[in-house]
């Protein structure tokens, strides 16, 4: 079957519902682990009719099962930095899937990304395997075609130079990084910008003391020079992102959904806040139904907004920023 074509559209909130359906049933199906925990809820696929009935895997399955379908072949295992204990792992069936993902999800929000010049501060990434992040943006850098564009680890003069050239060539310029990455370079090289989106992907990987996204966009803009700095919010387990253009809320691509359960049920569903689900239907080899760790208020037109994360949460880059 191909998933590709039927997963990246601009779905309609009926055809999002009937693709869901589609792939919940093939999940419960060829998913072991998602098959199991359905048994265990006492829930039986054929009843499920709306897709407000799914149910949400919790994030922490990641970290002990291969949460995959069946027959699997392994195209990429992803994992997350384990700051906090135990690494979430990812079985990618097929990294084209991911590839796709990311790269229509950008374009959604931002255009070709033939017109950026790409500038990754990810140092925490870079000096391990198994990055998500890390795959996402080398692949950015390639398609941008630009020569500047690549990852800029430790060598901020090098950095603030370029930045500075590309500004006065004009040029439309990504500077993604973790959050103390970005503010290690900035305070040392504060940098008026007008031509460059500067991009958090949270976490400060136990390097700084932890900020809420308030205050660490406060001192970024400051020292940008910048009115909005912009979120990106993924994590391991998902292959689909969402971004937030300033203010920490976050739209998502036709292909992703967020909604809100009660904290103390984990299967409700509906709410105005609370803990984080996720549907990725890009996720359509693994689960593409996550309760996630993050706490978080749904906004209008499919947005929201993460406002921290449960205490047994470890602290990973994805985003999640402490209360």
């Amino acid at each position: 079957m191909n998933w590709e074509t039927k997963i990246f559209q601009n779905h309609s909130n009926s055809s999002f519902e009937k693709l869901s359906l589609e792939i919940f049933r093939f999940q419960a199906k060829n998913n072991h682990i998602y098959k199991t925990y359905l048994r265990c809820l006492g829930i039986s696929p054929n009843e499920v009719k709306e897709i407000n009935q799914i149910p949400y895997l919790p994030i922490e399955f990641f970290k002990q099962e291969n949460v995959v379908c069946e027959p699997s072949n392994i195209g990429a295992v992803f994992t997350s930095s384990g700051t906090g204990g135990i690494q979430s792992k990812h079985i990618v069936h097929d990294i084209g899937i991911y590839e796709k993902s990311f790269a229509s999800g950008f374009e959604y929000f931002y255009g070709n990304i033939k017109d950026y010049t790409v500038l990754a501060l990810l140092p925490s990434y870079i000096e391990r395997s198994g990055s998500s992040l890390i795959y996402m943006c080398e692949k950015l850098i390639k398609h941008s075609g630009k020569k500047e564009s690549g990852f800029y680890l430790n060598d901020h003069k090098e950095l603030n130079n370029l930045l500075l050239e590309l500004e006065l060539q004009n040029r439309k310029t990504l500077l993604i990084g973790v959050s103390f990455a970005l503010l290690d370079f900035v305070e040392k090289y504060p940098v008026g910008l007008k031509n460059t989106i500067v991009m958090e992907t949270g976490g400060m990987k136990g390097r700084r003391q932890e900020m809420v996204r308030e205050e660490l966009h406060r001192v970024l803009s400051k020292h940008f020079n910048l009115s909005k700095i912009h979120s990106e919010y993924g994590m391991t387990e998902l292959l689909s992102q969402a971004y937030s253009k300033g203010g920490g809320v976050f739209e998502c691509p036709p292909w992703m959904r967020v909604s809100c359960r009660d904290t103390n049920d984990p299967l409700s569903i509906n709410k105005k806040s609370g803990g984080i689900n996720i549907i990725d239907l890009a996720n359509v080899y693994s689960c593409s139904f996550i309760a996630s760790q993050d706490l978080g208020e749904i906004h209008e037109n499919n947005a929201f907004e993460v406002l921290g994360r449960f205490d047994s949460s470890d602290i990973r880059g994805c985003n999640l920023m402490v209360l």
